[in-house]
């Protein structure tokens, strides 16, 4: 993760928008309906090239295939876990709770049902190798076929802790245990991810999220704090062995489009993600309800040698922020960093991160990756 300070990098989250027709494909897949393997390549191949060609357009330094064949950030390793069978309805999340007429009418997708968590009924091991060898593969592949000369390259995984905490388990003896078994099998697709010598993406939203779960919604902020402390420790054991410089991690509030009114302070819990064995980190800054929180890093500054990648872009409004909004969000971070932290310009989350639940239409999203890039640039020339 290593970024020169000669100007404001772009890069984005890992999930961009999917083509209808590969939908429809994830869908017949999740349903448990038969899906034509040639088909299912070919279109995952197409989206994948096609995803990259539209970051080349416009103007991203590091980019990723936009995890287009994957159902969702964090259930496609359904994919690639043992253990994981059947489903139980969830609680929603303590801040929808409040507005529960709301959290009904806008959580909808054709793809995968959002209400029902997957449970987690035998011993979980890693098992994905194929799939994950797979894609890989294609992005590889799509990467050779595109006209274009990118700054960097990343894959996205999903981190220990939020496997653990959007499955129910009904294997392990204690929370703990379920955890660090979790860990270990996901260490198995970080090295190999790590092995291809792209940067490894961590997404962790849980860091900054576990507040607002049923279940910690009304503890005091000391046992949040232990939770994350607990979440990153197994973080770093599935990453033993892996350089630091090799991997970032993307935390957030949830990218959904709900009240946040219960979230967790940033300054709070960064001691905490501090810990973590990284040398990256996403964090939110252009949710309406955390711009304020640059003054965190001022107030907690970031470990030496990391680099800030401060999402800047909302992914949650079909507003396009204008590009000197944007130069604005990031004077503000690199006013609050110390001078030597490079800063990557990026969203904050992803545009896709439950196949068919697109709060932004696809089109809008790739202007507002456009405008990104295009602020990335103001925000540069001002801070020469």
């Amino acid at each position: 993760m290593t970024i020169t300070k000669d100007r404001i990098h772009t890069t984005h989250i890992g999930s961009l928008p999917r083509p209808p027709e590969l939908l429809d494909l994830l869908a017949a897949r999740q349903n448990g309906d038969a899906v034509d393997e040639d088909e299912w390549n070919k279109t995952v191949a197409d989206a994948t090239k096609d995803v990259l060609e539209r970051q080349a357009e416009a103007g991203l330094d590091v980019v990723n295939n936009g995890e287009q064949p994957r159902v969702s950030f964090n259930w496609y390793v359904a994919d690639r876990l043992s253990g994981i069978e059947g489903e139980r309805e969830q609680e929603l999340w303590a801040d929808l709770q409040e507005f529960p007429d709301y959290a009904e009418e806008t959580f909808q997708t054709d793809v995968i049902d959002l209400s029902m968590q997957p449970v987690v009924s035998g011993p979980v091991e890693y098992t994905g190798y194929e799939e994950a060898e797979a894609e890989l593969k294609g992005f590889r592949n799509a990467l050779e076929a595109v006209d274009a000369d990118f700054e960097g390259t990343f894959v996205t995984s999903a981190s220990p802790s939020i496997v653990a905490t959007t499955h129910v388990d009904d294997h392990y003896d204690s929370y703990e245990e379920f955890l660090f078994a979790v860990a270990d099998a996901m260490a198995e697709e970080y090295e190999l991810i790590a092995e291809t010598g792209m940067t490894l993406q961590i997404d962790a939203p849980e860091l900054l999220t576990i507040g607002q779960t049923a279940a910690y919604a009304d503890e005091p902020l000391e046992e949040i704090r232990e939770a994350t402390r607990l979440h990153v420790e197994a973080l770093n054991e599935a990453l033993a062995g892996i350089p630091e410089e090799q991997v970032r991690l993307h935390t957030c509030w949830g990218s959904y489009e709900g009240p946040h009114h219960l979230d967790a302070d940033l300054v709070d819990l960064l001691p905490e993600i501090y810990e973590a064995d990284i040398t990256g980190l996403s964090v939110e800054q252009a949710n309406p309800r955390h711009q304020h929180e640059y003054r965190a890093f001022a107030e907690q500054p970031l470990p030496d040698g990391w680099t800030l990648l401060p999402g800047v872009v909302d992914v949650k409004t079909n507003i396009i922020d204008h590009p000197e909004t944007i130069a604005d969000r990031l004077e503000r971070v690199a006013d609050a960093v110390d001078e030597s932290t490079p800063i990557v310009a990026a969203p904050d989350c992803g545009f896709g991160t439950q196949a068919g639940l697109g709060m932004v239409d696809p089109e809008i999203a790739w202007a507002k990756l456009e405008a990104l890039v295009e602020g990335a640039e103001i925000a540069t020339d001002r801070l020469d």
